[in-house]
């Protein structure tokens, strides 16, 4: 009798097929102050300028965008460069955008939300992503967990 050789496959359940599921287009807009953009420059139309398109999926983790944005941001590249993700959706209610941090990830090191996923973080295609730098020199200057605290524990309407 032959032996059979038995491969088991693991499978995340929010995984995607990407070489059959076609990718979103991510707005990505970068601030290298250390704080997110002011939700008021998302409202009426308009948009930051430092904008980064990026052709992702919903499985697409904090850690890979922080990689495609290291790729195209030469400062952002030193070990210890911090950045901290949050997601600007529109109200459902208002005609207006509401910001919802998201987690924040470390050049260099592991962190508790490398790993986390667009779906998730509950992102819906069309939500905006506003990455907050913050050098590692700045660190003790720098914002407390990412920015503007009066948008923190947010949750999107659903």
């Amino acid at each position: 009798m032959a032996a059979v050789d038995v491969v088991i496959e693991e499978k995340k359940e929010d995984a995607v097929d990407r070489q059959r599921v076609c990718p979103f287009l991510l707005r990505v807009f970068l601030s290298t102050t250390g704080y997110h953009h002011k939700i008021t420059d998302y409202n009426k139309g308009n948009v930051p300028t430092n904008e980064l398109q990026i052709y992702t999926w919903k499985d697409a983790t904090l850690n890979e965008l922080a990689l495609l944005v290291k790729e195209v941001n030469p400062e952002a590249r030193r070990k210890g460069t911090k950045f901290s993700f949050a997601l600007i959706y529109p109200d459902m209610r208002a005609p207006i955008y509401r910001m919802r941090e998201i987690g924040s990830t470390t050049s260099g090191q592991k962190g508790p939300d490398d790993l986390k996923t667009l779906a998730q973080a509950r992102s819906s295609i069309g939500d905006y992503m506003d990455i907050a730098i913050t050098p590692p020199d700045n660190w003790s200057s720098g914002p407390r967990k990412g920015g503007y605290s009066q948008y923190n524990n947010r949750s999107r309407p659903y």
